[in-house]
């Protein structure tokens, strides 16, 4: 297995790798659009696994923030081009790991000691790897344990990497740089956090003891002792990654158990909690021999403010949503329409949410959902690439919305996501209102 001996950290060695990526990207434009006269049926494909391909290769030796933003982004996958879904979704658990001496001097540095002064054994080889830190088996008498080792410089880069990537989010989302701050501040405020694993452990406690009652669902017991702020020891949890699992399974019924797990998990957090596990993706979730779901990271938690979340569930209501005065006081409340904006900006914005809501609050108004529906999905799709392509809507200013949409729609499009590769069927009315 490849492995990494160093990671770059100063910002010029971080910003010189992701120039570099930059000069692959240009360079492969060049190539596309002498390709698109010759051969243009496959011309975009090309291109798109070209720079799916130069953009990871680039991202994955950077790790952290960097690497965290295209595990975000591979969760979309109505909005991106596949072969980007593909490439992206590896920085979910398999990306290449620290060097086991890399190991071990980050260890050292981060605990004063080394693993084996804690541990009866330790494989320094690491069994997972993903965005910000990689997990290592180990053994403390007759315990097995998982042993995450965060990667050295992550937290101390995330706001150096946020300024390197914001001119291409920018671009990419017609972001104006006026008002902006406060979403890329909410980004770095939870990468911020994610580094932190005394707070996860806090957390992961506390959600684990509240959703303790919800079936077919588990968590592993994390070791305050054997933990510090960049390293964090929990029960070794036996079990598949959900996307191993999903694309084996040929049992609908078990299928649906698990996605009503995942269901109750998510309505029970957002509705009782008023905070939710906002990093849904395969990476994060288990399948053990007796078919329970295991939830193993708790590090991007969402605290949902009450002023935000009375009016975004209150459009979920199809009432709501059909009612104008109601509908235009929600939508200013989220802050999607602006005492500043022209009649023109009232009506654009108006009919492009309701299209958006009237499509994803299907799933809430109804007795059982069927998330293995492809024309669900495929509108969701074809909703996406109809803005994308909207040339009205690039002229419009897109700085609006709360900087709580950020991890609320990343949530529930990730768990929708979850859902549609499991093909569940779940019983979604109980729990989520």
């Amino acid at each position: 297995m490849e492995t990494i001996d160093s990671i770059p950290t100063s910002k010029i060695q971080r910003a010189s790798k992701l120039i570099s990526t930059g000069v692959k990207i240009g360079g492969n434009y060049l190539k596309y659009y002498g390709e698109k006269i010759t051969n243009p049926e496959s011309a975009r494909d090309n291109l798109n696994t070209n720079n799916a391909e130069d953009i990871y290769d680039g991202l994955k030796n950077l790790k952290g923030s960097a690497l965290k933003l295209a595990q975000m982004l591979s969760m979309e996958k109505n909005f991106l081009p596949q072969a980007y879904v593909e490439k992206f979704s590896l920085s979910q658990f398999s990306v290449p790991p620290l060097s086991a001496p890399l190991v071990v001097k980050t260890f050292r540095k981060y605990f004063g000691k080394s693993p084996l002064d804690l541990f009866d054994s330790f494989d320094a080889n690491a069994i997972n790897a993903a965005s910000i830190g990689q997990v290592h088996k180990a053994t403390l008498g007759d315990k097995q344990l998982a042993v995450k080792i965060q990667y050295p410089g992550v937290a101390e880069s995330i706001s150096t990497d946020l300024a390197l990537v914001k001119p291409i989010a920018m671009r990419m989302f017609n972001i104006q740089a006026k008002d902006s701050d406060k979403y890329f501040k909410e980004v770095e405020t939870k990468l911020t956090e994610e580094t932190n694993y005394i707070l996860e452990i806090a957390q992961s406690a506390e959600i684990a003891e509240a959703c303790a009652h919800i079936p077919n669902l588990r968590f592993p017991v994390y070791y305050p002792e054997y933990s510090c702020e960049r390293v964090i020891t929990m029960d070794w949890m036996q079990g598949r990654h959900l996307s191993e699992f999903t694309k084996t399974n040929q049992d609908q019924h078990l299928a649906n158990k698990i996605g009503q797990a995942l269901w109750d998990f998510y309505m029970f957090q957002v509705h009782q909690l008023r905070k939710v596990h906002a990093d849904p993706h395969p990476g994060n979730f288990l399948i053990d021999d007796q078919d329970n779901l295991i939830a193993i990271d708790f590090g991007c938690i969402k605290e949902i403010p009450e002023s935000f979340y009375m009016p975004y569930f209150d459009l979920a209501e199809p009432e709501n949503l059909n009612d104008p005065l109601i509908y235009n006081k929600r939508l200013m409340e989220l802050e999607i329409l602006t005492p500043k904006d022209t009649e023109k900006e009232i009506i654009y914005f108006s009919n492009l949410f309701k299209d958006v809501l009237g499509l994803l609050t299907q799933p809430f108004n109804s007795d059982t959902f069927d998330f293995s529906d492809e024309t669900f999905f495929l509108k969701l799709a074809a909703l996406g690439e109809k803005y994308a392509n909207d040339k009205e809507l690039r002229k419009m200013n897109m700085n609006r919305g709360s900087k709580h949409f950020i991890y609320m729609n990343r949530t529930f499009f990730g768990l929708f996501s979850l859902l549609h590769d499991l093909k569940a069927t779940v019983e979604t009315k109980q729990l989520a209102v």
